[in-house]
């Protein structure tokens, strides 16, 4: 058997291969509401032979939204309804994930499709928070986090975690990447602050420590924690790849289990090189600089690239986006073409490669 197409264990839960699908926004919801599109999206990309489906970047409360058209899982009627979406994931034999998520200064936002212009309050937009006041590109500056907002952030996480865990998500992943807001404290190109959360590393990434405290708090045992990181601001003063090795330590000791490792998203002035697998050598570092377990993405596309990242100790799993987007059932094609045997949907079996 292929590495790809072998379980991985992360506390009490086995992924069946390690062809996971990355969060990836949809913008088609409503006051946060999945609906009809999230559950044929996410239950065609688990019917594919994905091992873990992750949910979009999901809000932890309203002002989180990437855009007025993203999920939440900030009260219990969002909750209620990705029970469905989760149920169809897990009958296909996928683990269901959610990203919580909080956009910060990338907030209210414009669907891709309509501009990716800022979202006026007049227009259904809201005031966007962030560390410091300091805008992304020429967007509107955000309102400063006072200590006392930054408590209720770390609970509203705690609180979205717990909603998940009734909703039945099994694996739960902290986005501290692309330029939101956790990654805005990171970053000291969006963190200026004189505080106990800005300066030091130990400091700027005091939030990111306590929303991990938070969640495993209330976040059951037996299931993983994941933290997505970008290694790298690409940007000249910003968040590095170092730092994140030394924060990946540090999550270690908070029950963080695995770290998906991504890159870019802080500074509109960013100078990413992009190529096949551009972003490995990020997961590579975070392996084995803190020992925890990684997964891989950024422009993963073929079955043989995938299991050379995992064969060459890069990381423990590969994440794929718009590869499964091009292609929703690429895990099985991925299995025949690595010569692993798979179980396809019983509807789908004429259809299998001889």
């Amino acid at each position: 058997m292929s590495l790809l197409f072998s379980p991985l264990t992360l506390r009490g839960t086995t992924l069946r291969n390690r062809a996971w699908v990355a969060p990836m926004c949809q913008y088609s919801a409503v006051d946060g509401m999945p609906n009809d599109w999230h559950l044929v999206h996410l239950g065609g990309l688990a019917r594919g032979g994905a091992g873990l489906v992750i949910s979009e970047a999901t809000a932890v409360t309203p002002e989180g939204r990437i855009s007025p058209a993203d999920t939440g899982i900030w009260n219990d009627e969002q909750a209620a309804a990705w029970q469905r979406v989760n149920a169809f994931v897990r009958e296909q034999g996928a683990v269901p994930g959610i990203q919580l998520a909080h956009a910060g200064r990338k907030a209210s936002t414009q669907r891709p499709w309509e501009g990716r212009g800022y979202v006026e309050p007049a227009d259904g937009g809201w005031q966007t928070v962030g560390p410091s006041p300091l805008a992304f590109g020429d967007w509107p500056a955000p309102r400063e986090l006072s200590r006392e907002d930054i408590a209720d952030v770390v609970r509203a996480f705690a609180e979205a975690a717990r909603r998940a865990d009734a909703a039945g998500f099994e694996v739960a992943e902290l986005h501290a990447a692309h330029g939101y807001l956790l990654h805005q404290f990171l970053s000291p190109l969006s963190n200026q602050r004189t505080d106990e959360y800005g300066g030091s590393l130990e400091n700027r990434s005091r939030i990111v420590v306590e929303a991990a405290d938070a969640v495993r708090a209330v976040w059951p045992e037996s299931r993983p924690l994941l933290v997505r990181l970008s290694a790298t601001d690409w940007a000249e003063g910003g968040w590095t790849v170092e730092e994140t090795v030394q924060l990946s330590k540090e999550l270690a000791a908070h029950g963080v289990d695995l770290v998906d490792v991504s890159s870019g998203g802080l500074a509109p002035h960013q100078r990413i090189e992009v190529g096949p697998g551009y972003q490995v050598p990020f997961a590579r570092a975070v392996r084995e600089g803190s020992g925890l377990p990684t997964a891989a993405v950024g422009l993963i596309t073929e079955p043989a690239q995938a299991e050379a990242v995992l064969a060459e100790g890069a990381a423990d799993a590969v994440l794929l986006a718009r590869a499964v987007l091009r292609d929703p059932h690429w895990p099985l094609r991925a299995a025949a073409e690595l010569g692993d045997e798979v179980a396809w949907p019983v509807q789908y079996e004429r259809a299998k490669p001889a």
